[in-house]
């Protein structure tokens, strides 16, 4: 049975995972070079900034402070064309459902576990959108085939301490 820390800790990692994802897709989004593309970008930047400011109301709830996004953070690689901009969207996404899957097995409530399993969902399908293929598992690593090509975006600074 996890604990009330387990699952504060996964919500501030998914939190994390979120103000990345909304810094990454603002990095991507210019790069894509196709109006569908970037309408779809803009569409999930739009999705994590909704889970993030979700998220940091669950952090807040539960007495804690929501975890601050960092100044800015390094890409796993260079982006500068369509390709490379596709590539970091599958990881965005492939990383969303991995910290979201820790968030189920991390949840306290079913209501928790819930919203956790429909974000899961939610970046798997959005990770198909970008033109990934299903994985049988989303959210679970330790059971896909292939491992991820690229680590998630990281911040470059560490994020402010906020005042208490």
């Amino acid at each position: 049975m996890p604990t009330e820390q387990q699952e504060l800790d996964a919500l501030q990692a998914a939190l994390e995972g979120e103000h990345a994802s909304v810094w990454a897709y603002g990095v991507l989004g210019p790069r894509l070079g196709r109006k569908s593309e970037e309408a779809l970008a803009l569409s999930m930047y739009g999705a994590h900034r909704v889970l993030r400011d979700s998220l940091a109301a669950l952090v807040q709830a539960r007495g804690s402070e929501p975890a601050a996004a960092a100044a800015s953070y390094t890409l796993p690689f260079e982006v500068d064309d369509r390709a490379s901009a596709r590539t970091l969207a599958l990881r965005i996404e492939e990383r969303s459902a991995d910290l979201y899957g820790d968030l189920v097995a991390a949840a306290t409530t079913p209501e928790l576990r819930a919203k956790a399993a429909t974000a899961l969902a939610g970046a798997e399908l959005r990770r198909l959108q970008w033109g990934g293929t299903p994985h049988a598992f989303p959210g679970m690593p330790e059971r896909r085939t292939a491992p991820p090509t690229t680590p998630p975006p990281t911040p470059t600074s560490p994020p402010p301490t906020p005042p208490r």
